[in-house]
């Protein structure tokens, strides 16, 4: 994240943001709000009540034709071919060494012809190297071999793609699409109409997911209505305490949730083991790239993992801070923040299993002075929810 590039690419609403106070950056070649008011109130506001970020920037590929499903089955780390109609699964492309070159979700949908077509939502960092490796991997002979036709579209230029996120999310979406919201399941979507003249009878995708650790929803609408939709979210959310969110707090919200970030937790020098993933890793059926490297990873004994960290004082560990015991370096940090909602210093880092245990006290090296800090467990914040919930 760096200052503002006048050449970065542009949100729909980017003009929006400049104009109700956004504070404008430079983040994966994109320009985004990092926040409006502060990052604390509107972390707080999400764990609370109801916040709404663009997440524009996120790359989002279609697939369709007889061959989709084989073929994303074939490129990412986690079946496709068995999801059900509005499912959604997290998965992984990873490299021939098993290294991760993305963390993404896939959703399964039908268009209104009844024809199904897949939506893979990639990080914005990484959507111009995915790109090249969908290419790679579905040269157009094999795309065009009949009876197993794919036809891909990079549709990121043409949506925008908002995150609801909080307690009074359901209550915030409800009365603006054509969906029972309430009874949506966790990692579930749809297709539906938005209720309101901003929408110009057009719809959209909404699924029940995030990257804040609340309930909360993903919605994906025509860059044309986007500012429409966006003004009526907030307008109606206004007696439920909705703020607009910029990427600041949401990095504050997924790392008290112990949710790893690509270029963070996740690269390729980092593999899903490793990482803890390996609930996302189906090493048999579907050759992808990386399977066989990762069936040998798999068996091997673990060489880092992923942990949580706590700090005692308010000193901030960024990246790359080292982690030592003993005096001797045995890791380092990936992600740390003051978290709000906790109110102490927390972060990320890879560990060796020997200093891994939840309660090992080790120390961080802070801009060349050595802070205490404990390994926890993950996820250092986890919502309390609701009974009969369907999340």
């Amino acid at each position: 994240m760096t200052d503002l590039n006048e050449s970065a690419l542009q949100s729909p609403l980017y003009a929006w943001h400049r104009d109700h106070g956004g504070r404008m950056v430079d983040f994966a070649g994109w320009s985004v709000p990092v926040q409006y008011t502060s990052i604390i109130e509107e972390h707080r506001a999400i764990r609370e009540r109801v916040g709404i970020a663009d997440i524009s920037h996120m790359g989002r590929l279609r697939f369709e034709g007889p061959g989709a499903p084989v073929f994303l089955a074939e490129l990412l780390t986690r079946r496709v071919a068995d999801m059900d109609d509005n499912q959604i699964r997290y998965s992984l492309v990873t490299d021939d060494q098993g290294g991760i070159l993305d963390d993404v979700l896939v959703g399964h949908y039908h268009n209104d012809y009844g024809q199904p077509y897949y939506v893979l939502v990639v990080n914005a960092a990484n959507r111009a190297r995915i790109v090249r490796w969908i290419a790679d991997h579905l040269p157009r002979e094999r795309a065009e071999r009949p009876g197993h036709e794919v036809v891909w579209t990079d549709v990121t230029a043409l949506w925008a793609m908002f995150a609801v996120q909080g307690p009074r999310s359901v209550e915030l979406l409800q009365p603006l699409v054509d969906e029972d919201l309430k009874s949506m399941r966790y990692y579930r979507g749809a297709q539906v109409r938005i209720l309101h003249p901003a929408a110009q009878r057009q719809g959209g995708i909404i699924s029940r997911t995030g990257y804040t650790g609340e309930d909360g929803f993903e919605l994906s609408v025509g860059a044309p209505i986007a500012e429409g939709v966006w003004r009526a979210i907030l307008e109606w959310g206004e007696p439920l305490g909705v703020v607009p969110a910029g990427i600041g707090s949401r990095d504050t919200l997924r790392l008290e949730a112990g949710m790893p970030l690509y270029g963070h937790e996740l690269s390729e020098q980092i593999n899903p083991f490793q990482a803890g993933l390996e609930y996302a890793c189906y090493l048999t059926g579907y050759d992808f790239p990386g399977r066989d490297a990762l069936r040998e990873i798999e068996a091997a004994p673990r060489d880092r993992t992923l942990v949580g960290l706590e700090l005692p004082g308010r000193r901030i560990a960024r990246q790359g801070c080292p982690l030592l015991v003993g005096g001797e370096p045995v890791g380092e940090v990936t992600s740390g923040t003051f978290a709000p909602t906790l109110r102490k210093s927390i972060a990320m880092g890879y560990l060796p299993p020997p200093h891994a245990e939840p309660g090992t006290e080790l120390q961080i090296e802070i801009r060349g002075r050595r802070e205490p800090a404990r390994v926890v467990k993950l996820p250092f914040y986890r919502r309390q929810k609701k009974k009969g919930a369907n999340q």
